[in-house]
């Protein structure tokens, strides 16, 4: 049976949490609940909890969120339906609707999604699907909350009639005002509403001149304002069917509240079923807030809280833009009590009651900020004694407090408690208190208790490095400067560093060396060899976070040279198979160019087939036989290797050009204009060709083998076209 006191709740800081989560939920009923969350007393209802809430935070990043369950409270109007002939208004019953159709909205949504929301599907399934209320309440109430025409039919024939009527009031008035305003009766204003009546604006001079009967006149008394009489009959007629209408709309809604009446229960089943979702979404989005996950709630006697954070402080310090610095805690039956010494402001409290913090907001259905990996069981009861328990109410000193808590905790300690003690033994004789807090901590470790306590005593040190199933922790501090590092650090008492912050605040060596004679030698030694330890920890500590840090580096640079030299052993290959290609591409056109100069010569076309021939037939025979896949893929290279060497022989070629041109001493005259069809060739070169077309001042030049774009002021005519 689990029993957590209100002073335990207090000690670790549980209402600050409720509040934050009171203050994200969306309905009033909501917030209210979750001020009230306490932990669960059965483990069946608080895993449902606290599978409902992990499912709910699920949908913040799912495809599948889950829709709106806002609603009006309903608490006054159910209180009002349970008085026998009452009724409710129609803003009231159009609530009642949108209950009912929010929570049908849901029960379907989760019937439907039942793969991702097992447990809320689970939950909802005590919750009846109707929409008798919707339908009910839809014959009568519009979605405007107006009543309908045709919510009975005396309400239709009474409508109907004052409609007539209020057409009649129309013309009427509308006679009488273009009647008097032609005599010249009216003000310039003519016309006004006076006690909710239209009314004509009738100067005083003429008031008796005008039939009807005056409602009132302005402030100043100059202006009379009528009701004209034809239209003063027509208005009673009106005010007559009014009220009668007013009385069947009240005989409406006491026949809507009679239907209504008998579903009060399921109402307040629906009210209860949306703020309950509403706490959920409350306690995910919390977790959303803090990083909280579900850990895994194991059978055995084990607590193991990976890189868990206070929650408060996360968010205190997120504000602030601060670091939060994590705990990693665990217990078990060969580590059951933990005793955390060291100096004050090292964060030994913060740790402590992070544990006891997580563990109450996980046995109230809450997700903690944790590792994925953490673990932790069920405990029955957490008992705290943190803090100055000063009781002035009972006139207690301090340490009596804590003696009288004590014997509370000797009571109720057992094997499935956990217990918290922030500096265990204090506010008496540091002898005498040590003594009783050693006997205190061997009954609570005989016990088989799980527990945190810190302390100052070296006594409550040296018990726990005796004990088999106790373990000493500190928290790490700067060797050089005593600055806390707020890192704890199982299996090494603390030392207190009484001296060195002393000596740090400016105590004169002098007076440390006097006091350290006052108290045994022993004792002395004892802190200085702790503190010696704890140094040296440190200097290991940040020794091996550099090395951490440069083995990272180093992996990173590592992983950047890999990339680096696999680019460019890449773009070398790439290089050298151009380089080859394009060395190749140089001989072929060498050999044509040879070619076409010879059988310029000779005109031959023989020997030009045949040598062409002998060319096709040597280089053929370089070729290896390959797969066609293979094929394709040297194909894909060659075209690009060769678009890429085209690109670069072009620009080579340009250069010549540009240079030979500019080299030139004087520029080649010719009378003749070249047109399409002349023999040509270029300045530099040797081979003919025959113009093809000529476009904006370039020559496209067909030498039989390949074409060549060409400026025509590169050209020299070799022979014109005949005509």
């Amino acid at each position: 049976m689990v029993s957590i006191t209100e002073k335990t709740l207090q000690d670790l800081q549980f209402p600050t949490v409720l509040n934050t989560v009171s203050e994200l939920c969306n309905t009033e009923l909501g917030a209210e609940k979750a001020l009230l969350i306490k932990p669960y007393h059965g483990k069946e209802a608080l895993m449902s909890s606290l599978l409902m809430t992990s499912e709910y935070a699920s949908s913040f990043i799912n495809n599948n969120a889950i829709p709106n369950h806002g609603f009006e409270q309903l608490s006054a109007e159910l209180k009002f339906l349970a008085i026998e002939d009452s009724y409710l208004d129609t803003p009231s019953f159009k609530k009642i609707s949108n209950l009912s159709e929010t929570v049908n909205v849901l029960l379907q949504f989760f019937k439907k999604f039942y793969d991702y929301y097992p447990e809320l599907k689970k939950f909802s399934d005590n919750v009846p699907l109707t929409t008798e209320l919707i339908s009910e309440i839809a014959k009568v109430v519009d979605k405007y909350g107006e009543i309908k025409d045709n919510a009975s039919p005396q309400l239709v024939e009474l409508r109907r009639e004052m409609n007539s009527v209020r057409g009649k009031v129309n013309q009427s008035f509308g006679s009488a005002l273009t009647q008097y305003n032609s005599l010249g009766y009216l003000d310039d204003i003519k016309e006004s509403f006076v006690q909710n009546r239209r009314v004509l604006a009738v100067l005083s001079m003429y008031r008796r001149k005008v039939k009807g009967s005056i409602l009132g006149s302005s402030k100043t008394g100059s202006i009379a304002y009528i009701e004209p009489e034809a239209t003063l009959k027509y208005s009673r007629e009106l005010a007559n069917l009014e009220y009668e209408e007013g009385e069947e709309v009240k005989r409406i809604l006491k026949k809507l509240s009679a239907i209504i009446r008998p579903h009060v229960p399921l109402i307040k089943q629906y009210q209860e079923y949306l703020s309950d979702i509403d706490v959920l979404a409350a306690k995910a989005k919390y977790a959303r807030k803090i990083n909280g996950i579900l850990p895994e709630i194991t059978e055995n006697r084990i607590v193991n809280f990976r890189d868990a954070y206070h929650p408060i402080l996360y968010l205190t310090n997120k504000e602030k833009k601060e670091i939060t610095y994590p705990q990693s805690i665990n217990f078990s039956d060969e580590k059951r009590i933990i005793v955390i010494s060291g100096p004050n402001a090292g964060g030994k409290t913060i740790s402590l009651k992070t544990v006891g913090l997580l563990q109450l907001m996980l046995q109230s259905g809450m997700l903690i900020p944790v590792h994925e990996r953490s673990e932790t069981f069920l405990f029955d009861r957490i008992l705290t004694d943190i803090g100055d328990n000063q009781s002035i109410e009972n006139h207690l000193s301090t340490y009596s407090y804590r003696l009288k808590n004590m014997n509370y905790f000797l009571k109720k300690c057992n094997n499935k408690t956990l217990f918290l003690i922030d500096e265990f033994g204090t506010g008496s004789d540091p002898e005498l208190g040590g003594a009783l807090a050693e006997i205190f901590l061997e009954e609570f470790y005989h016990r088989e208790a799980f527990g945190i306590i810190t302390t100052h005593y070296s006594n409550l040190k040296m018990l726990a490095n005796e004990l088999p199933h106790a373990i000493n922790a500190n928290m790490l501090f700067d060797e050089k400067t005593l600055e806390p590092m707020y890192k704890l650090i199982l299996g090494q008492a603390g030392s207190s560093f009484t001296f060195e912050v002393a000596q740090k605040n400016g105590i004169p060596f002098g007076l440390i060396n006097r006091a350290k004679k006052k108290i045994e030698g022993g004792k002395v030694r004892f802190d200085k060899t702790i503190a010696t330890l704890q140094k040296e920890r440190s200097k290991l500590e940040k020794t091996s976070q550099n090395l951490k840090e440069v083995e990272t580096k180093a992996r990173e640079e590592g992983a950047k040279m890999e990339t680096t030299n696999a680019k460019i052993k890449q773009k070398l290959e790439s290089y050298q198979e151009l380089y080859d290609a394009n060395q190749k591409t140089i001989y072929i056109g060498q050999k044509i160019e040879d070619i076409a100069e010879k059988y310029f010569n000779n005109k031959s076309k023989k020997d030009l087939i045949g040598e062409f021939l002998k060319l096709v037939e040597i280089e053929n025979s370089k070729r290896k036989v390959v797969a066609p896949k293979e094929v394709k893929k040297k194909e894909a290279i060659k075209k690009e290797i060769i678009k890429e060497v085209a690109v670069k022989v072009d620009e080579i070629r340009e250069e010549k050009k540009e240079k030979k041109i500019k080299a030139a001493q004087t520029p080649i005259k010719t009378n003749h204009v070249l047109k399409v069809g002349d023999r040509v060739r270029m300045l530099d070169g040797k081979a003919v060709g025959s113009i093809d077309s000529i476009e904006k001042k370039k020559a496209m030049v067909n030498y039989g083998i390949f074409m060549s774009k060409v400026n025509l002021d590169q050209l020299e005519l070799v022979e014109a076209v005949k005509k």
